[in-house]
This record gives structure tokens, C-alpha cells and sequence, in this order.
């Protein structure tokens, strides 16, 4: 993408009412406006359900169409990628549907706890070297972020091409003693997948699914974390 392109994006972010963009000190000096009355932000109190790494919020969007009575916000640093589900978001519309532009790891300086019903992870970059470890949104410290967030009950949903992500995953919960309510290594072979799983495909996705990759799904709750 060439960076007029990406300029015009950022610069219809900054005026599409769908895309929040608070600045990082904002969130550390905890003075985000919305965090603990994104009601008022949605204009209505229905669940509200996240998804991190969302980049072109395919996911979010189909969540969104399917479940009206819910809010969805999908979370990315990449401005550029998340203006392509805030822009559809606003051309069909879809109005329960938004976009933070923000890093994941200040999620629970968006959030007061318990605002957030449901967390979806889709396809993280699974940062297979060890020194990479602090950046798997699935490693201690972000799990314990989401636990901070999360409603009782609420669960966390890891959908991911990557075998080693998902045996990680897997194998930190069991280590904590964290209930796993649903786990499938490959959910287009193997039946009992949830529909919001096997019937909502990405664009990279399908590109997986081309080369035959098995694609995994986790759900968990940290409420015993």
C-alpha cells in the first residue's frame, strides 16, 4: 500500500465516528473517557464482546451482522487495516460494530473490569522463538489482563492455523488448571465446532485452508485463573 493511500486512511480513521484511537498516555494516566461506560459510547447497554488482532475486522463484522443485540469492538495497532471494517461498518451499516486503535497489551486500560463479555483472539502472530515469549497473546501476562476485563463466565475464543499456538495454549491452561470448555485441532475435519467458528472465514484464512493447513479452536474462562 502506497503511503498517500495509508495517509488518506489514517485521516478518514480520525473522522469516522466507528474508530476510537485514545492516545497511549491517555490510557496509562487513566484518563480513557469510555473505559467503564462504553454504553454510552454503543447507546445502549448490551453485552460487549472484543476481538484483539482484528486487523480488516472481517471477523468482527460477521460477529456483528449475526448478533445485533451485541457490541462488537475489534482491537489493532494498524490503523490502515482496521479503516476497512470501520468504512463497511459505516457504508451497510452495521452500528453495533466499532474499532480501537490501540496495543493489546494496555487492553485493560480500555476496559474496567468486567466490562467485556466475550474475547475473541483470530489468528495471532504465534511468536514460535522463546525470546519472542512475551509477545504470544496467549502467555501469562495477557491472560491474566483478559481475566481483568472479563465478566464471570465470560469466555476466551482462540481460533489460529498454528499447531504450536495451539498446543502452547492448551498445555499454559492445563498447567494453571485452567478449565477448557472446547478444543478441536482441526475444526474442518472434526465435527462440533461452534457455527461463529466454521462458517466465519477470513481472507487469510482461506489462503490457510488453500494450502491445507488445519485450522485449531480453543475456549477457556479465567475465572480460576
Amino acid at each position: 500500500m502506497g503511503s498517500k493511500n495509508k495517509l488518506k486512511r489514517f485521516s478518514d480513521n480520525e473522522r469516522f465516528a466507528n474508530v476510537i484511537q485514545p492516545d497511549r498516555d491517555t490510557l496509562l494516566a487513566g484518563d480513557f473517557n469510555y473505559r467503564g461506560k462504553w454504553s454510552g459510547f454503543f447507546g445502549n447497554t448490551n453485552p460487549i464482546v472484543v476481538e484483539l488482532g482484528c486487523g480488516k475486522g472481517e471477523y468482527t463484522l460477521e460477529l456483528a451482522r449475526r448478533n445485533p443485540a451485541v457490541n462488537y469492538l475489534g482491537v489493532d495497532i494498524k490503523g490502515a487495516r482496521i479503516w476497512r471494517g470501520a468504512k463497511t461498518a459505516l457504508e451497510e451499516p452495521v452500528p453495533n460494530a466499532a474499532f480501537l486503535r490501540t496495543h493489546i497489551e494496555l487492553i485493560d486500560r480500555v476496559f474496567a473490569p468486567g466490562e467485556v463479555s466475550e474475547i475473541w483472539i483470530t489468528f495471532p502472530d504465534p511468536q514460535i522463538k522463546f525470546k519472542r515469549t512475551k509477545h504470544r497473546m496467549t502467555n501469562p501476562v495477557f491472560l491474566r489482563r483478559y481475566k481483568a476485563i472479563l465478566a464471570g463466565g465470560g469466555v476466551v475464543h482462540l481460533k489460529t492455523d498454528s499447531e504450536f499456538m495451539h498446543g502452547y495454549t492448551l498445555g499454559l491452561l492445563q498447567g494453571c488448571g485452567i478449565p477448557v470448555r472446547y478444543a478441536n485441532h482441526d475444526i474442518y475435519r472434526n465435527s462440533g465446532a461452534p457455527s461463529a467458528v466454521t462458517e466465519i472465514q477470513t481472507f487469510y484464512e482461506k489462503q490457510y485452508l488453500e494450502q491445507g493447513k488445519a485450522i485449531t479452536y480453543l475456549a477457556f474462562c479465567l475465572d480460576d485463573l
